[in-house]
Order: C-alpha cells, then sequence, then structure tokens
C-alpha cells in the first residue's frame, strides 16, 4: 500500500505545511478565478462595511459570515470543477450535473449574502 506523502508530517510541522497548501489554494484560486477575484474584492470592501452597518457584535458577525461564506462556496465549487476537468474535457451528463450543483451552491450562498445585507440595511435605516 503507498503512504501518501503528505501524511507523513504531525505536529507544528503539519500545521505549517497544511497552512502553507491553503495559501497556495487561495492564490491559485485568485490567479484563475475570475468570479473568485471578483467576490474578493467585493469582500474586501463589504467586511469593513459589516461594522458600520451591524450594530451589534451579533450583527457585524452575520454580515461577515455570509461574505466569507460566499468565499468558500466559490473555492469549493473551483474545486470541483478543476477534478472535473481533470478526468475528462469531453461532456458527459455526470460533469455537467457537478458543475451546475457547484454553481448553484455559489448561486445560493449569494443570494443569502444579499438577503442579509438587505435586512441588516434596512433594518439600521428603513425606519
Amino acid at each position: 500500500m503507498q503512504t501518501n506523502p503528505h501524511k507523513a508530517h504531525s505536529g507544528f510541522k503539519r500545521i505549517l505545511f497544511a497552512t502553507k497548501y491553503s495559501y497556495q489554494g487561495l492564490y491559485a484560486g485568485l490567479k484563475h478565478e475570475s468570479a473568485l477575484r471578483q467576490e474578493m474584492t467585493l469582500a474586501l470592501l463589504m467586511l469593513p462595511a459589516a461594522f458600520w452597518i451591524g450594530t451589534t457584535w451579533l450583527e457585524v458577525s452575520v454580515l461577515c459570515i455570509t461574505v466569507v461564506l460566499v468565499l468558500i462556496t466559490e473555492l469549493l465549487n473551483s474545486g470541483i470543477e478543476a477534478v472535473v476537468d481533470r478526468v475528462s474535457m469531453e461532456h458527459h451528463h455526470l460533469s455537467k450535473m457537478a458543475k451546475d450543483y457547484g454553481s448553484a451552491a455559489v448561486h445560493l450562498s449569494l443570494l443569502l449574502c444579499l438577503g442579509v445585507w438587505v435586512a441588516a440595511i434596512v433594518h439600521r435605516w428603513g425606519h
């Protein structure tokens, strides 16, 4: 049985390698995925705005969580697309389904984010 070389590290060294791989993934996503770059740009504007819109730590937290959830979902969708493309570039209904599910997940996270932010803005200034 072949051992995964990435599983050879343990303790603090494993944490360092995991952190390095995480940043490599984020960098690759920003380099290759225009949707992630657009969402990251919005996140850099929205996260500070959450502290202005939210009136309690809980409101600020929920606003920030919805923004970060969009980024997480986009990264997972990009991972799905990369694996599907790695397996085969030819059209297959299962490949389409996998990509469509990932896209739907991103769409739902965006709708959730939009809904929470609109509700927070209306709650803050809509009276």
